[in-house]
């Protein structure tokens, strides 16, 4: 048995796939593990307690207090017994609620008070766990340290067929075999140090007033989160976005400008292992920012503009064999013609491609579709993606160029 003597918390949402909950509970208990299942109100509306409460042979537990005796659930109590709590299935309304820290059920207010990692398995319909608010979420909680079992495509209670099914059991089994595995294990980027940079820069034009772009961050900070997640420890420099990251191998650097950021990843480039640039950094900046609010006037008005520092070229010029260095490339044609001067004129080990023809990629975007190219002429092409798969496959390249680096696991 291999979960024997691991404690797992069951959370168990509203949603037509509880009942794969059933089949979960069994292959939990068969391998070993204790599990104890918390439902919120609406699930028992899709599977009864009693079906839980036999096959986990525990109490099954939904209010936060028995109404036949007063005796009060201690979330708390839960939440520091647990080695794992996992909500599956975890419905839209409950990974909301998890993301801002809403506790109006006893499932969530364990999940606040929970010591152990936290695994997460979604369900719903394709239309809502697409929608951006979800996608949102999910990236909130995953910046949060919590994992993500992805759902798989296919037929779904409504009739329609895509992306939304609560992964099977079997696999979700497969999953947490393999974390307690690992966790008794080195993670894979364990002692590795790496920076990463997120989001635009704003150049100030007058105390109002910026010149920017319309990156969001979401591509560095999910590249950030799969980092330190595998072990690494993280700087990450972001430019102003409205995105939290409170992962404790995050170390989050907020800057404005251009200039704000050169500073800051000329401080931190030389003690990391790895460093990828994924954030959008404006080419220009004005020559000189007024101290007051410019006033409209008749006619037209001109800004003069001068380079920013140019960030990538810099950290290429001083990089050390110890480090690996990797940018992004956004562009509108000759794309990978573009991207490979940059990759060589910037003395970069790998640069990561994406262009704004791709719908779906680019700023502002859930997903991205990119391509890889190395200083060997190569190219490797992925399919669109969202942008936490797309940070794991960004993650898994920078993994195999430090394991040739540096050998052994990474």
């Amino acid at each position: 048995m291999q979960l024997e003597g691991i404690k797992i918390i069951l959370g168990i949402t509203g949603s037509i796939a509880a009942y794969k909950s059933a089949f979960l509970t069994r292959l939990l208990v068969k391998e070993g593990a204790t599990v104890k299942v918390v439902m919120t109100p609406l699930a028992k509306e899709f599977i009864t307690p009693v079906t839980l409460a036999t096959l986990s042979r525990n109490t099954v537990l939904s209010d936060f207090f028995s109404y036949d005796d007063g005796h009060w659930n201690s979330h708390v109590e839960l939440g520091v017994w647990a080695d794992l709590f996992l909500c599956a299935p975890a419905s839209a309304n409950t990974m909301a609620k998890m993301a801002h820290g809403i506790c109006d059920n006893l499932l969530l207010t364990t999940y606040l008070s929970a010591r152990c990692p936290v695994m997460i398995a979604p369900a719903m319909d394709l239309d809502m766990f697409r929608h951006p608010a979800t996608t949102d979420n999910l990236e909130i909680l995953q910046s949060r340290g919590n994992i993500i079992v992805e759902p798989s495509s296919g037929e779904l209670a409504s009739g329609l067929c895509g992306k939304g099914r609560m992964e099977e059991p079997e696999i979700i089994l497969k999953r947490i075999i393999s974390f307690f595995s690992e966790k008794n294990s080195p993670l894979p980027l364990s002692g590795k140090k790496v920076l990463v940079t997120a989001g635009p820069t704003h150049e100030p034009i007058d105390p109002v007033r910026y010149i920017g772009n319309r990156s969001s961050g979401k591509m560095g900070f999910a590249i950030a989160t799969e980092l330190a997640v595998r072990g690494a420890e993280v700087t990450l420099v972001s430019g102003p976005v409205s995105i939290e990251s409170d992962h404790p191998r995050i170390k989050r650097i907020r800057v404005k400008t251009a200039a704000g950021m050169y500073s800051e990843c000329m401080k931190w480039f030389p003690e990391c292992n790895g460093c990828i640039m994924a954030a959008a950094v404006a080419d220009y900046m004005p020559l000189t920012a007024k101290s007051s609010k410019i006033k409209r006037g008749e006619g037209n008005y001109t800004i003069e503009m001068k380079p920013a520092p140019d960030i990538l070229k810099e950290l290429g010029r001083i990089k050390q064999p110890g480090h690996i260095l990797a940018g992004f490339a956004l562009e509108t044609e000759n794309e990978k013609v573009n991207a490979g001067k940059k990759l060589h004129d910037k003395n970069l080990d790998f640069i990561v491609l994406n262009s704004l023809r791709d719908e779906g990629a680019g700023f502002n975007c859930d997903t991205n579709k990119i391509s890889i190219l190395s200083p060997d002429g190569s190219a490797i092409d992925y399919e669109m993606k969202t942008k936490a798969e797309v940070a794991v496959d960004i993650v898994n390249h920078l993994s195999a160029l430090m394991k040739i680096k540096y050998g052994g696991q990474a």
